[in-house]
């Protein structure tokens, strides 16, 4: 049996396709079925280090464990970060290429078009089945020239697609005609179905809709999805905001800065989904509240992220925070904002200059243009020295008296980051040390809460992901569902 692909596309953005595709990888894997995600290309700003040493999406890295795979370039093979409002860094292959501005990086589609079907000819030659996730919409008539991300794809492979739309936005049924209107004949004729998702009520009321939609498109609704509340799954890119139920009285107040180059910030759901964890992302325009702890994230542009924040009040409101006793955490680019200087040189991230840091960490950080990825272990420096895993990717190198004290010794002997002299303030290049057990549970003590039963996120995640593909296998309809999907592993 030859290898099947099965794309699903989206009427906008935060549809549910990264959901779906990692419902149906882990479905499949259940069955026996060697599957494997893949993302022709994609723009977000939370990426995650690859088997192979390379850079992809969190998303895909989420639909690769819900497959029961490592991470690989060849999941992901175009990756586009936002450096400003008009310029990204492009990704190849889990490399940085260069940065374009958009209309260098549309005259440049053809070329990164051909990187993407390499991917897609090595995964199709090991797996089974690839399910293929589409990027934002395939109605998007100013994107349609040279598209490699949506339908562009799948004429080029020519693989059958569903499209999946947010019932919970409202005005369903106006994006699921509206987007099968705007596409080619060919285009049409290649979508088998659609999916609605984030559905709540009586599903009797929305009977008669089905119906209209079916003979107003010729098209079958595979299913209707539910509504799932709390899922611990990896956010694409926007921000996770949703309130946390908790059946516990908050023992620890969590704020973080939503500054407007925020990267990698699932690394701080594990905060905001801890039932003892008052967390808080904290938006524009609002005055930082009072905390126990302040978590600043990564960023793609930390010298223009950190000029926002003294613009916003934030460090003034960090310094007091920290005559007030308080703690202070910074992860990749927020622990380099913690240093006295941050040195860009070669102009990696704007104009060629400096900007002074926060200062409450004695140490300078210079970018430099050779990337920083790899996978990591170890353990904190706190008491206990709890085991930690994670990941770096960051471009600048630092330096200093600071670092006398690291924050995590890496199992390879090597020493990362730096804590202070006072002990209010850790500073890591370490991704995902809050994904620990025990290194979150110590980091919380440190931060000053005690007597906390240990939470592991990364067996939540996987048991989110069984309750998802139980809940959408239960409610898509299979008997079209599996013509498009293998049932069983090739024999």
């Amino acid at each position: 049996m030859s290898c099947s692909t099965l794309m699903v596309q989206g009427t906008t953005s935060d549809a549910g396709k990264t959901t779906l595709v990692a419902a149906l990888c882990r479905i499949l894997q259940r069955r026996g079925v060697r599957v494997a995600p893949f993302k022709p290309q994609n723009m977000a700003l939370n990426s995650a280090v690859t088997v192979d040493g390379g850079e992809i999406g969190r998303a895909q890295a989420l639909q690769a464990l819900a497959c029961g795979l490592e991470p690989h370039t060849d999941f992901n093979p175009v990756l586009l970060k936002p450096t400003t409002d008009k310029k990204a860094q492009v990704i190849i292959h889990g490399k940085v290429a260069f940065d374009l501005d958009a209309k260098a990086y549309h005259d440049y589609k053809p070329r990164a078009m051909g990187a993407v079907l390499e991917s897609w000819a090595r995964l199709t030659a090991a797996y089974d089945c690839v399910v293929v996730e589409g990027a934002g919409s395939p109605a998007e008539i100013n994107l349609r020239d040279r598209d490699i991300a949506n339908m562009g794809f799948a004429e080029a492979v020519d693989c059958p697609v569903i499209i999946v739309a947010d019932i919970d936005r409202g005005g369903v049924f106006a994006h699921l005609v509206g987007t099968l209107e705007l596409l080619s004949p060919t285009e049409q004729a290649r979508v088998k179905g659609f999916v609605i998702n984030r559905f709540r009520g009586d599903i009797a009321l929305l009977e008669s809709g089905l119906t209209w939609l079916e003979e107003r498109t010729g098209k079958p609704v595979l299913g209707v999805l539910p509504y799932l509340h709390g899922l611990m799954l990896d956010a694409e890119d926007a921000i996770a905001t949703a309130t946390v139920d908790r059946k516990k009285t908050p023992k620890l107040k969590v704020i973080a800065p939503a500054y407007p180059r925020v990267s990698n910030h699932n690394d701080l759901d594990p905060l905001r989904l801890h039932p003892e964890v008052d967390f808080r992302w904290i938006a524009p325009g609002e005055t930082p509240p009072a905390a126990d702890l302040i978590v600043l994230p990564g960023s793609k542009a930390v010298r223009a992220d950190i000029d926002w924040l003294r613009e916003k009040g934030w460090a003034t409101a960090i310094h007091k925070h920290l005559r007030y006793g308080g703690k202070v955490v910074g992860l990749c680019g927020g622990y380099q904002m913690l240093g006295q200087m941050i040195h860009d040189p070669q102009g990696l991230e704007g104009q060629p200059g400096s900007t002074p840091g926060l200062g409450v960490l004695d140490v300078e950080t210079t970018l430099e243009a050779e990337k920083q990825l790899r996978n990591v272990s170890g353990h904190l420096s706190l008491p206990g020295q709890p085991a930690m895993t994670g990941y770096e990717i960051h471009l600048g190198v630092t330096r200093g008296a600071g670092l006398a004290q690291g924050a995590v010794e890496l199992a390879d002997g090597a020493s990362d980051g730096a804590i202070s002299p006072d002990n209010q303030v850790l500073g890591t290049y370490c991704h995902g040390v809050f994904d620990h057990p025990e290194a979150l549970t110590a980091l919380l003590a440190w931060a000053g809460m005690t007597e906390t039963d240990q939470v592991d996120f990364a067996a939540r995640r996987e048991a989110d992901l069984d309750r998802l593909a139980d809940s959408v296998e239960a409610a898509l309809d299979w008997e079209k569902m599996d013509a498009l999907l293998p049932r069983h592993a090739a024999g």
